[in-house]
């Protein structure tokens, strides 16, 4: 059904010719306008004027001229030519590069659909790419989450899955997943020989047991893909007055969270990102933690302690005057220890308090004063311990709910054989894990789903 519609879409696809600014909006020193589509090069050859027709340029050459038509020119420009299927979308396309005037972008796009083409829908580029083969839909996916990336860890993540980390993955499972798919459908064929068995059971069981771990391996990873993508969530707790406002605003630079000596002052949790070293934090303030017959303030106690078992780091926060530690270690992913205050203790206490953070694993700052290098240190060294860009991981939220079918199916299928479960109905359940694999990947889809997805996208991409 996949193939059928793919192939459909793709054949009226390829007949029209589609341009957009490929180019962030504005104005710039260059602008790209990208043309694409099986007329894509005899449109633009209308308009161009140089030393040769871009009908008759090689494949990826570069050519200077003119866009010009009835005597009057638009601008001088740069067309890289690309040929089916050799280009990002599998068909002819041509890239224009002009002055990144706004009022040139917007009549080189006027004077383009003149010439024959049409305006492209958000994503359609990337969505003929997937449609003529050059990419599949995790692929697909990934260029969006390049684009977006903020951080070098995120860009990583995206890069990998642009290569194709998950969809590798994948594929081999399927495939050896639909070899005994076959095999139990022939048994089918044959059920007047009820003795006939083609696929060995104590094979497939191997496999579902290999497939289930595989699979509950990569939903595992999904915490760790989301942190990457949306950043990582630091929580920062402690007692009232201890300085976690002034530690936010010290980290970020800037003055996000109100400061104040009066106990309370915050009462709900304030989030901000941070890049530190190309990795993206979203750091989370909390209210203070302590004993209160302050309804309101209770309410944000009690975010304080959910965002702490959220969180994938926790920055207990103490000083001189709160030197207790709000949450025990074993009770969280990672936790950062940190005295704060540092710049208020005389000369001897920060000896001996010195001597006491080496002892007991805290780390020394003075938010005030930004002096909180160690801290930043410290969270680098976890996030880059704990989190593998160059492994296969999740970071997508459609992803993981197929995948999360697919692993509930695999059980399905090891329950089956344990119980001695019929071919019919084992060929059911696998058949349900084939089609949420599929699904993944784009090899079972439909219109609506690639709709949504590629809605998403920027228009020139």
């Amino acid at each position: 059904m996949c193939k059928k519609f793919c192939t459909f879409a793709s054949f009226f696809l390829i007949m029209s010719a589609i341009c957009a600014i490929s180019t962030p909006y504005g104005s710039g020193g260059i602008a790209v306008i990208r043309v694409s589509g099986e007329e894509s090069i005899t449109i633009v050859d209308k308009l161009f004027h140089g030393r040769c027709a871009l009908r008759e340029a090689k494949a990826g050459s570069v050519h200077f001229g003119r866009i010009e038509r009835n005597g009057e020119v638009l601008d001088e420009v740069l067309c890289s030519v690309f040929h089916a299927p050799h280009s990002f979308t599998g068909e002819n396309t041509v890239e224009i590069a002009c002055h990144g005037s706004l009022y040139i972008q917007q009549e080189m796009l006027r004077w383009l659909i003149d010439a024959g083409c049409k305006a492209a829908e958000p994503g359609e580029f990337t969505r003929r790419a997937f449609l003529n083969g050059r990419m599949d839909l995790t692929q697909a996916e990934a260029v969006a989450d390049l684009i977006a990336s903020q951080s070098k860890a995120e860009k990583d993540l995206a890069l990998s899955q642009l290569r194709g980390s998950v969809s590798s993955e994948l594929a081999n499972l399927r495939e050896r997943l639909l070899h005994f798919t076959s095999l139990i459908e022939l048994e089918l064929d044959f059920a007047d020989h009820e003795e006939l068995e083609f696929a060995d059971r104590s094979e497939l069981k191997d496999l579902a047991g290999e497939i289930e771990h595989k699979l509950q391996n990569l939903l595992a990873s999904f915490r760790t893909g989301n942190a990457i993508r949306n950043g990582i969530p630091v929580a920062i707790i402690g007692a009232p007055n201890v300085g976690k406002s002034t530690l936010l605003n010290a980290l970020l630079g800037e003055q996000r969270a109100i400061v104040s000596d009066i106990q309370g002052t915050t009462r709900d949790t304030i989030e901000d990102t941070l890049v530190i070293d190309g990795i993206l934090f979203r750091l989370i303030d909390t209210a203070g933690i302590r004993e209160t017959s302050d309804s309101l303030e209770n309410m944000g106690i009690e975010r304080s302690r959910k965002a702490a078992e959220e969180a994938y780091v926790v920055i207990s926060v103490s000083d001189k005057d709160h030197p207790e530690l709000i949450l025990d270690h074993s009770r969280c992913k990672s936790l950062i220890s940190v005295f704060n205050k540092v710049d208020l203790c005389s000369v001897s206490e920060q000896s001996e308090r010195s001597v006491l953070c080496q002892r007991s694993g805290l780390i020394p700052l003075s938010a005030k004063n930004g002096e909180i290098e160690p801290l930043q240190r410290e969270l680098v060294r976890i996030a880059k311990q704990t989190m593998d860009t160059s492994a296969v991981m999740l970071s997508n939220a459609r992803h993981y709910e197929a995948i999360s079918r697919a692993h509930d199916a695999i059980c399905r299928v090891q329950n089956g054989l344990h119980d001695n479960l019929s071919g019919e109905l084992l060929s059911m359940d696998l058949q349900d894990c084939l089609s949420a694999l599929g699904e993944v990947t784009g090899q079972i889809t439909n219109q609506e789903v690639l709709s949504n997805i590629f809605s998403k996208f920027c228009i020139g991409k």
